[in-house]
């Protein structure tokens, strides 16, 4: 390597180093992480996104790859050739793009900051000193915000309660539960705390986007959040594996081989869930008592397949009923099924959360079965879109708390106007918030 070599390559690291470390300031004002300011292509892709063209970044970033690209291929053949010339002009081209995409992201971002367009030659030229300018500067502000940083978010207050476990039910302290869009961290549940005794059926209640199947997905750990999760006294993210099978979850769809048997289902369940020393027949006798327990026995040589929508919503509960859970969670068992059997199917759920287990339920239409719930989970969003609580506690109290007489006019109230609502979410999880930072309080001084 010569002088020249060695100096031009050094120039370029150290250009690379400071636009990487001044993009990583200005990612920094919007929330943004760092790391990607590193990444050529992804750099520019998400200054793109600070200036709010992230189809002209996802763009330029492609380009940049493809350039990338026909300049390796143009390194694999002779200088001067044919196809080297024609690769060499494939590649200008490519530059080209790119270079006029980034002048549209450099614009836009000039727009976003309030700076004078002419910043955009300085971007272009010198990205190293302006990035590190606009980065370390404080008149060099978005003059959009992140929705974590919103006035929205401020006025649906944190309640920052604690909710002491109890020894032989569920209790959950989720202080949030976040995701990283386009960079950005994005808050799809906060603030979460309740205490579920054994022998409660609980409704989920919730409009569309709520974060209802986050919730459930947190307190199974499927996706785990910023939480507590108490089961019994231990700590269930803790002890996963040794706790899995105290918790049943039934999803809206069942994923049982058609093919199989009621009995072979349940038995293959058996095998999969109860102890390897559980000797086969007292595996044989499980398996009867929970289809007697859940109506299945007349079908126990029917094929999964040939089962009616209840029937087989029953024999959904009942694998899950095998391992004998406390913790029952179901995601609308009641869809696709008439009012009768719907009934019918929650009537049973009532006698399981009788014998000893939570049951957590989501469904459309609880009014229809509200009289077979002991409390209600409320869950809202927020003005910042965010998954609240905004009520828990008995169904009676609930009434009163939201002034409605009904599970669907509670719904109405706190979806948000754009979903045909009132759009009172926030009023709502603020008075709940004022009840838990007084059971708080009323709890340490006792």
């Amino acid at each position: 390597m010569n002088i020249v070599d060695y100096i031009s390559l050094n120039f370029y690291f150290f250009e690379w180093l400071i636009t990487g470390i001044g993009c990583a300031l200005i990612f920094r004002k919007d929330g943004i992480k760092g790391i990607y300011s590193f990444i050529p292509g992804l750099q520019q892709y998400f200054l793109a996104v600070e200036a709010e063209r992230e189809e002209d970044g996802r763009t330029y970033f492609i380009l940049a790859v493809c350039r990338v690209l026909a300049n390796l291929m143009r390194s694999m053949f002779k200088e001067g050739s044919p196809v080297e010339i024609m690769w060499l002009i494939v590649a200008f081209a490519l530059w080209m793009a790119c270079l006029l995409f980034g002048i549209r992201i450099f614009i836009a971002l000039c727009d976003v900051f309030c700076q004078k367009r002419r910043w955009t030659w300085l971007w272009l030229f010198f990205p190293g000193i302006t990035s590190m300018i606009w980065g370390i500067s404080p008149k060099f502000m978005p003059v959009h915000k992140t929705v974590s940083e919103t006035d929205f978010e401020k006025a649906a207050k944190i309640s920052e309660a604690s909710i002491e476990a109890v020894q032989n039910g569920l209790t959950v302290n989720l202080t949030d539960r976040t995701v990283m869009n386009l960079g950005k961290k994005a808050y799809l549940l906060k603030d979460i705390h309740l205490s579920i005794p054994v022998g409660h059926m609980v409704l989920l209640l919730g409009g569309s986007g709520a974060g209802k199947t986050t919730f459930l997905n947190a307190v199974t750990g499927y996706e785990k959040a910023n939480a507590e999760i108490i089961l019994r006294g231990r700590n269930f993210y803790n002890n996963y594996e040794s706790m899995k099978y105290d918790l049943g979850f039934v999803p809206q769809q069942d994923l049982m081989r058609t093919s199989d048997t009621v009995r072979m289902t349940l038995y293959d369940t058996a095998n999969l869930r109860l102890p390897a020393n559980m000797p086969r027949n007292e595996k044989k006798e499980r398996v009867s008592l929970v289809m007697e327990k859940l109506g299945l026995s007349s079908v126990a040589k029917s094929q999964v397949g040939k089962l009616s929508g209840g029937q087989r919503k029953r024999l959904s509960i009942a694998l899950e009923l095998i391992s004998d859970p406390t913790l029952f969670i179901l995601d609308e068992p009641d869809s696709g099924l008439d009012g009768v059997v719907a009934r019918n199917l929650f009537q049973t759920l009532r006698g399981i959360a009788d014998e000893g287990r939570i049951v957590i339920v989501i469904t459309h239409t609880p009014d229809r079965v509200i009289d077979l719930f002991d409390d209600v989970i409320v869950l809202a969003k927020d003005a910042a879109l965010t998954g609240r609580l905004a009520y828990y506690g008995p169904v009676g109290e609930s009434y009163e708390f939201f002034g409605r007489n009904s599970m669907e006019d509670i719904l109405r109230c706190i979806n948000q106007k754009d979903e045909g609502g009132e759009g009172r979410a926030d009023e709502f999880v603020e008075k709940y918030s004022d009840v838990m930072e007084q059971l708080s309080t009323e709890a340490e001084n006792a």
